[in-house]
């Protein structure tokens, strides 16, 4: 009897072995933004050729990158986390190329909706550290508001200025990210730009989430760059 169950349970194991993949295989099906290789390369130049990327074919998973993986999971309806798992490999293997302009087209609608979104918040409550609807921080009200669109960015505004495409402030476009450099240097201060020359942020010296005319003193001779996420 005893010989019998040892048999099973052998049997059982042998089985597990077999039908889990290696961690080798799972850590295959992984890019993500840091890395770099051959396979990056075979990543942007998919992307480039799919109309999502129009940086340089580096090799190296850089914010660019990032962007481009945001904006085609985004097209295909996938998880936007910007990392290349085994979903959106599936993707860009059967993506079809005769899509890209209608695509494109609703990745500009998003961005615009993201804008209209935000406004929803005016007047709701600065609070330090707060990413929900019962009060903001500014880079918490970044971090809440593109998530709720299913787009996972850093919490942080210097982690949030290192991703996404670099806009000149003179092609800002509605859902771009604006950034300043206010109470220390760096990215310190950040808001979504909704047009007409404004944004809106959730600013501690209003008390509140407010829109503000970017030639405005204060903010112009502060300003500091521009990111598209979408």
């Amino acid at each position: 009897m005893k010989t019998i169950k040892l048999m099973i349970l052998f049997i059982i194991c042998s089985s597990i072995f077999f039908i889990l993949p290696s961690t080798t295989q799972a850590e295959s099906l992984i890019l993500s933004q840091g890395m770099s290789g051959n396979s990056v390369h075979i990543l942007q130049s998919k992307l480039k050729e799919f109309g999502f990327y129009f940086g340089e074919i580096n090799e190296i998973f850089d914010a660019n990158t990032w962007s481009a993986v945001i904006k085609f999971q985004r097209a295909c309806n996938l998880p936007a986390d910007g990392i290349v798992g085994e979903q959106t490999s599936i993707a860009l293997h059967q993506f079809k190329y005769g899509d890209v302009s209608s695509r494109g087209q609703n990745l500009r609608k998003q961005a615009i909706d993201i804008g209209i979104f935000a406004k929803r918040f005016y007047d709701i409550p600065y609070v330090w550290a707060g990413s929900s609807p019962s009060g903001f921080d500014c880079s918490g009200f970044i971090y809440y508001i593109f998530n709720e669109f299913g787009i996972l960015i850093p919490r942080m505004a210097d982690e949030q200025f290192e991703i996404g495409l670099a806009i000149n402030q003179s092609d800002l476009q509605t859902g771009d990210i604006v950034f300043f450099s206010t109470y220390e240097p760096g990215p310190s201060h950040v808001g979504i730009y909704i047009g007409n020359g404004q944004f809106i942020h959730a600013s501690s010296a209003a008390g509140k989430v407010t829109i503000t005319d970017l030639s405005k003193p204060y903010y112009q001779s502060r300003y500091l760059g521009a990111r598209r996420i979408i």
